[in-house]
């Protein structure tokens, strides 16, 4: 196991935890390759996100759509603005292919608005690219273990 790949890998996953909870939504689309994608599937074990429905499928447009929303207050759903904690944990790396990486872990987010605090937990499957900026994020995949309970109504980013 290389610790030290694994321990920037974790570094980055958590600094965009961080980002999210912290609403740092301009900052968070850089950490993005152009071509990178944002995918909520609404079936947590699916894995064609192609040619299925999901709760998100974002590409670089939609992505800044999304943070235009939340930071505009356009959508419903920000107002008022949730406070987030997320916690991230059991980092593995799947797979290092020349400068392209596959990492799995854990999310829990306990989300506060309107007097009423809600909790999402999920597999988060990343692909990172190797850039001369250091990693970027290629495909980001939230597979959540509650995804029964809908996601109406969210006002950030997981």
């Amino acid at each position: 196991m290389n610790l030290q790949l694994l321990n920037e890998v974790t570094a980055f996953i958590w600094q965009e935890g961080d980002m999210l909870d912290h609403g740092e939504y301009t900052e968070w689309l850089n950490l993005w390759a152009e071509k990178g994608t944002y995918i909520i599937p609404i079936n947590p074990k699916e894995t064609d996100y192609e040619n299925t429905l999901n709760y998100a499928y974002d590409d670089h447009h939609m992505r800044e759509l999304r943070v235009q929303r939340l930071i505009g207050g356009e959508s419903i759903s920000t107002s008022p603005q949730p406070r987030t904690v997320r916690t991230l944990s059991r980092f593995r790396i799947l797979g290092e292919d020349g400068q392209q990486l596959t990492v799995r872990c854990a999310q829990n987010v306990r989300e506060f608005r309107k007097e009423s605090l809600k909790h999402y937990s999920a597999d988060l499957t990343y692909t990172l690219l190797r850039s001369e900026s250091g990693l970027k994020i290629q495909r980001k995949v939230i597979s959540l273990i509650n995804s029964d309970d809908a996601l109406a109504g969210i006002g950030y980013i997981l």
